[in-house]
């Protein structure tokens, strides 16, 4: 089933395009400028309405494993049929019974036949996979890695980190080649779980400045005179989801004084739009409030140059997800828009309070509310914030330097030396070498068991 050209680099990602991950697609589009071919591999179909310009600027090939086994049962069959004649089937398979012991669940069965169709689908030439998100894509990945007796390293960035069992955490990161993240404060959690914390890589996303216009002149004086007898303009950018604090930005915005006239705008969709609406609408909020639902990338430009200030309530969700640093943070910074946002996960590597933004305790609508009206009242102050903050953004948190760092990673990884993995699997299950004969469940003996694994390095009790 596999075609004998294509690419040496397969790259899998959970969806693809999305309009929440510009990180992504800019990552993919520099790695093309910089001479990288490689095939795109993705758990799920588009389910965005548009994409971004920055999407239709990779040229690689997408391919969609099948979303549902149910849907594509014939393709399943197939690449089960050809995945269990390949060398690394029988550890994979063991490796995976071991995972599914210990979360039995439909999403692990749904890894296993996606992992079986892409080990079979994946291009002879194949030689390593790079995957965003270390979850379930990174799963799907290193199954199919297993049987086809590859390499893979991996991205982490924010949900995947958090809403990951330590167990599997720990496992994924003995195995991988490398592996990257997007913040120190992650970086640290990775490095904790990690029997080889040396190949874990702080990769910054930064922000390729070319795809943005200069930022409009925000000075004292103009910010002053903007705000004039004028609603303060706000302006949020995010999914509407838990981890973004938008129940407490609307209790917030309920606390201000009442002589405060604001407007906000928001972009963005999620499964909470409903409920945030009519929490609005019993805070008598409804008629000031804009939802915009989703935007591409021009439109949410137009929206920060045309805004006074981004406020992000960002909050630790109840089932552990936050975010790692926030693109749109950013995004604000570079069109010179002063940022109000909370304390939380890697959101101070980039915004010290006080200095290029300001920052509430998260999930504590009275001290956002009472940092909100002081930075209404303090036009000269938001534009000094503003200004800080774009100095920095060019200074230390542009895209460059990460790609290096990446690029260098993947040039290693896909020198024909590195075919066979060097990591094998905690547990006991040792990979295949290239070019091994497939082995059969029970071939030879019995297949071994594996033993039970250690606990990781700071692993929650």
């Amino acid at each position: 089933m596999a075609r004998q050209d294509g690419p040496a680099l397969a790259v899998v990602v959970k969806g693809w395009p999305r309009l929440s991950e510009t990180f992504v697609a800019q990552e993919l589009a520099a790695l093309e400028a910089r001479g990288f071919a490689f095939d795109i591999w993705s758990l799920r179909h588009p389910y965005d309405d548009r994409t971004h310009p920055l999407h239709r600027r990779v040229t690689a090939r997408s391919r969609y494993l099948p979303e549902y086994l149910h849907e594509e049962p014939l393709r399943v069959l197939r690449g089960w049929r050809a995945a269990r004649r390949l060398p690394g089937y029988a550890a994979a398979r063991a490796i995976w019974l071991r995972d599914l012991r210990r979360d039995p669940s439909r999403n692990r069965l749904r890894r296993w036949g996606q992992a079986m169709v892409l080990a079979a689908e994946l291009p002879a030439a194949t030689r390593f996979l790079y995957v965003h998100f270390l979850h379930t894509p990174a799963s799907v990945a290193r199954y199919a890695a297993l049987m086809r007796g590859l390499r893979w390293g991996f991205s982490a960035h924010a949900k995947d980190i958090w809403t990951t069992p330590d167990w599997e955490t720990t496992e994924k990161l003995a195995e991988a080649e490398f592996g990257a993240t997007c913040t120190a404060f992650a970086a640290a959690h990775l490095r904790a779980l990690s029997p080889r914390p040396e190949a874990l890589d702080l990769v910054y996303h930064g922000l390729d400045l070319s795809r943005f216009p200069d930022p409009p002149e925000r000075t004292p004086s103009s910010a002053a005179a903007a705000s004039a007898g004028a609603p303060l303009r706000l302006l949020s950018v995010g999914r509407l989801v838990a981890k973004k604090g938008y129940d407490d930005l609307l209790a917030a915005l309920a606390l201000l004084p009442p002589d405060l006239d604001w407007r906000l705008r928001h972009v963005g969709g999620g499964p909470l739009g409903d409920r945030l609406k009519g929490q609005a609408a019993r805070l008598g909020l409804a008629q000031r409030i804009d939802w915009l639902g989703k935007r591409d990338q021009t439109e949410v430009v137009a929206e920060l140059r045309a805004a006074d200030l981004f406020v992000l309530p960002s909050k630790i969700a109840a089932d552990g997800d936050r975010d790692g640093l926030p693109n749109v943070l950013m995004e604000a910074a570079s069109q010179r828009l002063p940022i109000l946002s909370t304390a939380v996960s890697a959101v101070p590597e980039f915004i010290e309070d006080g200095v290029h933004g300001a920052l509430a305790p998260p999930g504590d609508p009275p001290a956002f509310a009472a940092r909100l009206a002081a930075l209404a009242a303090d036009a000269p102050g938001r534009a000094a914030l503003a200004e800080a903050a774009l100095a920095r953004l060019r200074a230390e948190f542009g895209m460059d330097a990460g790609i290096d760092a990446l690029a260098a990673r993947l040039e290693t990884a896909l020198a024909p030396a590195s075919k066979v993995p060097r990591n094998p699997p905690l547990g006991g299950v040792e990979p295949p070498r290239a070019g091994a004969e497939p082995q059969e469940p029970g071939a030879g003996g019995a297949r071994p068991r594996p033993s039970a694994p250690a606990a990781p390095p700071g692993a929650r009790a």
